[in-house]
């Protein structure tokens, strides 16, 4: 009984528990991880390609998803099922929580649609635009338009209106991140970054001389760039290379070559290594590198067709979807051995409830 009871002691301090929540890419289901291994899978939730998923940091059991073909989704994390689906256009590109709504920017139609938290409908923006990086400080909407090169602002204080339009801000905006109360934009065409300050609404633009022009300069959907501390790691599409970047000036720190063209960089929670994986030839592979030294630790063949991955909420495991393998694989992060693989059909991005 005592080797029973310090095993099972053992395996909670290695594995801790966290429900962990996978998009399958090809059945419109996305499956629940819970105590590591699949309980249920929450269906008819739409094209999930490129869908997104994410928690309501307002409301403990409540997590959205977007389809790529326009519907939204509501689900309750607690019971795990689906609560509502709505269809609010023909191509959702992202979304973001308010405390009393949520803003969901689309490419087709071009608008930007605001829902109550029940997912009634309040309101649309016509942008005549594809619209990109759409993000929330508490009060204002903030989102680019892919096709106009511009930047618009909603007031939620103000029913939502239009309350600044900022022009010319770079070459086909495609995505942002919001990192305390600045606004930043990657860029599709040109290798700048936008950075409109939502304290005075000033807007500047930075060029990166140190980054090839035609290396598009954008976050990849499922989250934001790698960041650690004041540094962000931006993978270079197109190019074997992770720049760095400090986020206190915008200033070019450097870069880190890798083995293929990066995808997808996450960084641990406890700010010792980040992960990057692939696209093309090297679509298997990941590397891990030291943030200490930005140096490459290892190479390692992950699995076949890398999608998605993220670490734990303490830093001790990275769970990662292997496509074609159709397999969640849970790696060990001292030793990075797969300690856990859980059968998943068609596995893509990969979320952790916090």
């Amino acid at each position: 009984m005592l080797y029973i009871i310090a095993f099972l002691l053992t395996l909670n301090m290695v594995f801790g528990y966290e429900k962990v929540y996978v998009i399958q890419r090809e059945n419109s289901c996305v499956a629940v991880i819970d105590r590591f291994e699949l309980k249920r899978e929450i269906c008819s939730l739409g094209n999930l390609n490129h869908a997104v998923l994410k928690f309501d940091p307002f409301y403990k059991n409540s997590a959205y998803v977007i389809s790529r073909d326009g519907y939204f989704s509501k689900i309750d994390t607690k019971e795990d099922k689906l609560l509502k689906k709505v269809k609010t256009g023909k191509s959702g590109i992202g979304f973001t929580i308010l405390k009393n709504h949520i803003a969901i920017a689309h490419y087709e139609p071009r608008e930007v649609v605001i829902l109550e938290k029940n997912l009634d409908q309040k309101i649309r923006i016509n942008t005549d635009s594809r619209n990109v990086g759409i993000k929330t400080d508490g009060r204002y909407v903030v989102f680019s338009l892919m096709d106009k090169d511009q930047i618009w602002i909603l007031d939620s204080k103000e029913d939502f209106r239009v309350s600044k339009k900022f022009y010319e801000v770079g070459k086909m905006p495609f995505d942002a991140l919001l990192k305390d109360r600045a606004y930043i934009v990657g860029f599709f065409r040109e290798s700048s970054l936008g950075i409109l300050n939502l304290e005075n609404f000033l807007y500047k633009k930075q060029k990166l001389k140190e980054i090839k022009e035609g290396i598009p300069l954008k976050i990849p959907h499922f989250g934001t760039w790698g960041i650690y501390g004041t540094k962000a790691y931006i993978p270079a599409v197109g190019d074997n290379k992770i720049h760095i970047i400090d986020l206190q000036n915008f200033s070019y720190r450097g870069f880190i070559e890798v083995l293929g063209f990066p995808v997808f960089v996450t960084v641990s929670p406890i700010g010792n290594f980040l992960v990057v994986n692939y696209s093309g030839e090297k679509e298997d592979y990941i590397s891990v590198i030291t943030i200490k030294e930005n140096r490459v630790l290892k190479h390692l063949k992950a699995g076949e067709r890398v999608m998605h991955f993220r670490f734990s909420k303490d830093g001790q495991r990275l769970y990662l979807s292997s496509y074609f393998d159709n397999k969640l694989k849970i790696f060990n992060t001292a030793s990075w051995e797969v300690i856990k693989e859980i059968d998943v059909p068609f596995p893509s991005g990969v979320f952790i409830k916090k």
